[in-house]
């Protein structure tokens, strides 16, 4: 009951606040015409004196007392039929205020409001966080400043700060954990891709030192060397950059997930795919879309540079007329994103991660995944979820 009071006292002071200004303007306007009428009143009192002196003659003087006269009747409120009406903009805003908009809003909270719902402050929802995530995190960083030497804290937090896209926070999160915690190869990998989402997707040299560091302590971290390598690459030094991906593609199992990424990397500096498997959609699947066959790789062995360019590029787009035919395909669309990113067409990857959250929604875990792998490669995310 107390609810539905409230209600209506609100509603009744919004109501004067906005009919205010309407009986303001037409007070204000009464005013005007009354000082008006004194004025012409005044006009015809110095006119008598100026006939009395002399100063007019008497013809002057009844001209003048008629035009006075007339504009003095204009304005007078003593006669009732021409007091001005309330205009029937004025009536319809009125009548708006008190009526329909109160009902309107009522119509509105009644549709989509639940009264019955009880309160919830923001400490029962810090205690009792559910799997909202926003809850998790504000619970998080509550507890962190409270405790900003809690290194474990800081280190759940990071990888949940990049996942959200809140790069710079997960700047600061992966560096307090390393500093609380120590280095290891997982909080220097992740400050990496951290550093590298804040640039773009570019291996700055602050990260390159940060992968470094990550290899002295574990040598064959995949990750760290397929930044390493990339760094290469994006520095204009295509040879170091193929044999460092060679390696890494030698090191790597037949079924790593990344090894397709990896192949394509070594044929866009020049190199041979580690055949057969170059390209594959998914571990034991050889005939998914976009997939080289074995005659694919052997016929690329013998091509130019550029000709292989040109057969890599053929693959990508015959893998995108497919998954427009058939978008429930979810590694194919990580596939395309990530293959126009390698072939340095941002554009065409931006557009493919657009129509792969068509079919799998940003919501989804599938979604999260797309727009994880758009940000690790430096691809625009604003408006794609739109």
């Amino acid at each position: 009951m107390l609810f539905w009071i409230l209600v209506a006292a609100l509603t009744a002071a919004v109501a004067a606040i906005l009919l205010y200004p309407l009986l303001r303007g037409a007070k204000a306007a009464e005013n005007s015409r009354v000082g008006d009428a004194a004025v012409y009143r005044d006009q015809l009192r110095e006119l008598d004196r100026d006939l009395n002196g002399g100063l007019i003659t008497p013809e002057e003087a009844d001209y003048a007392r008629a035009e006075i006269g007339r504009r003095l009747i204009a304005v007078s409120a003593d006669e009732p039929e021409e007091a001005p009406k309330p205009a029937r903009h004025h009536r319809f805003t009125e009548a708006f205020v008190l009526l329909l908009l109160p009902l309107l809003g009522l119509c509105l909270y009644l549709t989509t409001g639940r009264p019955d719902l009880p309160s919830q402050p923001l400490q029962a929802r810090l205690e009792n966080p559910g799997n909202d995530v926003a809850v998790l995190i504000a619970k998080a960083e509550r507890h962190l400043a409270q405790s900003p030497d809690d290194g474990k804290g800081w280190d759940v937090l990071a990888p949940i700060y990049f996942r959200t896209m809140r790069v710079n926070d997960a700047q600061v999160a992966y560096r307090n954990a390393i500093r609380l915690l120590g280095p290891s190869p997982v909080r220097l990998d992740g400050l990496a891709e951290t550093l590298m989402a804040v640039s773009d997707g570019v291996v700055t040299e602050e990260a390159r030192r940060v992968l470094e560091q990550s290899l002295t302590l574990e040598p064959n971290n995949p990750r760290a060397r397929f930044y390493v390598a990339l760094s290469m690459e994006q520095a204009g030094r295509p040879d170091e950059a193929r044999r460092a991906f060679e390696a890494l593609a030698k090191q790597s199992p037949a079924e790593a997930p990344w090894l397709p990424l990896v192949n394509q990397h070594i044929a866009m500096n020049g190199g041979e795919p580690a055949a057969p498997d170059a390209e594959p959609a998914a571990p034991g699947n050889p005939s998914a879309p976009g997939n080289p066959t074995q005659q694919d790789v052997a016929a690329a062995e013998n091509m130019s540079t550029g000709d292989r360019q040109q057969m890599i590029r053929g693959m990508v787009e015959s893998l995108d007329a497919k998954l427009s035919v058939d978008p429930n395909n979810f590694e194919g669309w990580m596939r395309l994103v990530r293959s126009y990113a390698v072939l340095n067409d941002k554009d065409r990857a931006a557009g493919a991660l657009k129509r792969g959250l068509a079919a799998f929604p940003a919501g989804s875990e599938q979604g999260r995944q797309l727009l994880a792998l758009a940000n690790e490669l430096g691809i625009a995310t604003e408006g794609v979820t739109e």
